[in-house]
């Protein structure tokens, strides 16, 4: 089998990004140009995805088993009471930082379905393994809990045209409830796998969540020799590629003063922070790899007749590479202190504004390879069910494996669904079992089923 992707480079620390920027603007070296990209990965190459013969016969060998073709009718025969499963999960809160209630569920419903040491972790992920019959890898399928859905919100399931419309019933319920589909199919057929399933319930994938479920769970189990996550979709996407993200709360302060008495002695942080939210506008960066960001948020001032002593705003960058990303980072950074030069020259007053960067999101970014075994079981897995794979990339739990060198993939939860992170989002049930079949098959051949076919996933020597 193809050895595992190569672990990328990580980021430096916060303050080697800024000693970074701000050391090349000092010396006159800053720009907002980026160079050139690098050449496209692996991930992003194969245009048409396609399988290996080996790859091929073994999904083959497990989709035709008599046990396998029991388990994936009685995922069509129990969709409806998935459907209700549904209904009934998302009206459970769980926005970010307060994913308690709807892991207590989960857990609960996994030692029902035959996890009994299924528990809550210290970070608050619903967690159970079904061990398999020894010597094959251990293999991660996870769904997130959390919405970005505050507290409050109704959560009631309206129905219209087929379609369920609730907040975040797609986005990731829909997930949570197919991993609990996938598990009572396996358990009441006893079907035996070769190597271990670990079934995550996982907190913290939405906004300032961080990843912090995932990257707790790999920091926590050294074991895990690869990861399927997932997420809303029909069934034919295989995200392969982790965009990296970093976010960063800017802080600017000076000493305000009076719209009128003081003006002309001190400078604005309000204006300070304008100038460089104009300068971040115009940063350049790549198409490929995709790299964006943006200025989300902004705040601060204490009245209408006030110079502003204070001004906050939210960054978000994002690449699909990381060293595109940390270019974007080093050009945005000096952006930001070209506003608050100016804003300082401007005035040249004896008090000074300083702006402060914090950050509060990083998520890295990384790539499984198309020649992978686990992209390659997915790909075989949606062609033996009659579909088109391709491949793409976003910001997810996977992110988080990647980033470690860790094969990793998302597959969609099966079904139509659309109004992500708003109020009207819906999901359509109809024939999404075929989602969820072509999902479990590809996990099925990741670890093995005893009797029928060895693992396509490798084992892997334990992480330190």
């Amino acid at each position: 089998m193809p050895a595992a992707a190569p672990r990328p480079p990580r980021a430096g620390s916060v303050g080697w990004c800024l000693a970074l920027a701000f050391g090349a603007l000092a010396a006159g070296t800053a720009t907002a140009q980026t160079p050139p990209a690098p050449a496209a990965t692996a991930a992003t190459a194969a245009a048409q995805p396609t399988a290996s013969p080996a790859v091929q016969r073994s999904l083959q060998a497990v989709r035709s088993a008599p046990a396998v073709q029991q388990v994936l009718d009685d995922l069509r025969t129990d969709h409806a009471r998935a459907v209700e499963e549904l209904r009934h999960l998302v009206q459970i809160p769980a926005p970010p930082f307060k994913e308690q209630r709807r892991a207590e569920y989960v857990v609960k419903r996994f030692k029902e379905l035959g996890l009994a040491d299924a528990a809550i972790d210290q970070e608050g992920n619903a967690v159970g393994i079904r061990k398999g019959t020894g010597n094959g890898p251990r293999l991660v399928v996870s769904a997130h809990l959390d919405t970005v859905f505050p507290e409050g919100t109704n959560l009631t399931v309206r129905e219209e045209g087929g379609k369920l419309h609730a907040p975040g019933i797609s986005d990731d319920t829909r997930g949570v409830t197919v991993l609990l589909s996938w598990l009572k199919a396996l358990n009441e057929r006893q079907l035996a796998t070769v190597g271990d399933i670990v079934f995550v319930a996982n907190v913290g994938e939405e906004e300032l969540g961080n990843l912090r479920g995932m990257k707790a769970l790999f920091r926590t189990h050294a074991d895990i020799d690869g990861m399927v996550g997932l997420e809303p979709g029909e069934g034919d996407g295989i995200l392969n590629q982790g965009t990296g993200s970093h976010r960063y709360e800017v802080a600017f302060k000076g000493p305000g003063g009076h719209s009128f008495a003081a003006f002309g002695q001190v400078p604005s942080a309000i204006h300070a922070m304008g100038r460089a939210i104009a300068h971040i506008g115009d940063v350049q960066v790549p198409a490929e790899p995709k790299t964006t960001f943006t200025v989300g948020k902004v705040g601060g001032g204490t009245s209408v007749n006030t110079i502003a002593g204070d001004a906050t705003m939210a960054v978000d960058i994002r690449s699909n590479a990381l060293p595109t990303l940390l270019q974007a980072e080093k050009d945005i950074m000096a952006a930001i202190q070209r506003g608050v030069q100016e804003e300082n020259r401007r005035w040249n007053a004896a008090a000074k504004i300083t702006a402060e960067p914090k950050m509060i999101g990083d998520r890295p970014a990384g790539a499984t390879a198309a020649d992978q075994p686990i992209v390659q079981a997915a790909v075989a897995s949606v062609l033996a069910s009659g579909g088109k794979p391709t491949l793409r990339a976003a910001s997810t739990d996977a992110n988080v494996p990647m980033g470690l060198g860790i094969p990793a993939i998302i597959l969609g939860s099966g079904g139509k669904n659309g109004g992500f992170h708003a109020l009207g989002e819906w999901f359509d049930p109809t024939d999404a079992w075929k989602g969820a079949q072509t999902g479990l098959v590809t996990v099925l051949a990741l670890v093995g089923v005893q009797g029928t076919s060895e693992p396509v996933l490798a084992r892997r020597p334990p992480r330190r």
